[in-house]
This record gives structure tokens, C-alpha cells and sequence, in this order.
């Protein structure tokens, strides 16, 4: 959905706006990350949603961690922004570690794993399992920018802010 800011004579702007997600790349200490199979298109993903007005970007990926896995999750660092183009989504990924909690269904979720970074790319969508192995990149990196028509990546998969820093 995008929505039209006002200006402050009252008229609407015809620019419309961009709705922003967060999503964890949740990692065990045996390299495994935590994901979902959603409940409404049955694919594979991190867990994540849309961040409400009146949290801050590490408290949304907690809450939505939390409510799509059953899993209390640290929040460590920022790994990825990523831009829907035909639907106006920025998705900002944190890498995260788990702190407590058991796995649980939620109701959007049909399914919580642990996948080694193999079964990441073999179940996820390109756009999503190269979220999970972003994260996965050790720390210094600077987060990968990217955007993708909702099904793949647009431009070649190299071409992302830290690859123009060499």
C-alpha cells in the first residue's frame, strides 16, 4: 500500500510514499537461521512485517520475530536494505541471535525452522534467501543495498553499496 503525504497547505502530494518492513536474520551458534513458511503464500522466509508508527526499527524486529516464531531475539546489527520497486516496501534486515523462547506456529506461520544456509537458498525465493546470506557475511561489511521487482534482483547480484567502496 503507498500512501500520499500532505503538504501543509492542506493539498495531497502526488508522490506517494514508501512503507517500511524489518525482518531478523535470527542465527544460532551453529550457523543455522531461523525462518518461516508463511501462512498466506506458503513460501519460505526470515520473520518479519511491517514496522508500526510508534516503535523504534530494533523494537518492530523484535515484536515481529517474536510473534511470527515464538523467539526473543538480540538485535545486532543492521545487514541489508532492501527495496520492492512495483510495490513501494524498504525492508531493512538485522542480524539478530536468539536470547529465549521455544518455537512456535503463529497465525502467520504454518511452519518454524532452523535452516543451514544451503537450505536457505535451495527453499527460499532469490529475494529473500539473499536477505538471510547478507546477513550471514561477517561483521565490518557494510550493508548490502538492493532492490527487486518482488521476485528477483534487479541489476546483477554484485552490484550493491559495499562492492562500490573497492
Amino acid at each position: 500500500m503507498l500512501l500520499c503525504m500532505s503538504h501543509r497547505s492542506g493539498k495531497p502530494r502526488s508522490t506517494p510514499l514508501h512503507s517500511v518492513s524489518v525482518a531478523g536474520a535470527v542465527v544460532r551458534e551453529d550457523g543455522r537461521v531461523l525462518a518461516i513458511r508463511r501462512a498466506d503464500n506458503g513460501t519460505w522466509e526470515p520473520p518479519g512485517g511491517v514496522l508500526e508508527l510508534s516503535e523504534s526499527v530494533e523494537d518492530g524486529v523484535r515484536r515481529e520475530v517474536f510473534e511470527e516464531t515464538g523467539i526473543k531475539v538480540g538485535v545486532e546489527r543492521l545487514t541489508g536494505v532492501y527495496k520492492n520497486v512495483p510495490r513501494g516496501i524498504v525492508a531493512l534486515v538485522f542480524r539478530c541471535h536468539p536470547e529465549s523462547g521455544a518455537e512456535r506456529l503463529s497465525e502467520e506461520s504454518t511452519a518454524v525452522a532452523w535452516l543451514t544456509p544451503g537450505e536457505v537458498s535451495e527453499r527460499m525465493a532469490e529475494v529473500f534467501a539473499v536477505r538471510v546470506l547478507d546477513a550471514l557475511r561477517e561483521g565490518g561489511v557494510a550493508p548490502a543495498v538492493r532492490a527487486h521487482d518482488g521476485s528477483r534482483l534487479l541489476g546483477r547480484l554484485g552490484e550493491d553499496r559495499q562492492h562500490d567502496q573497492a
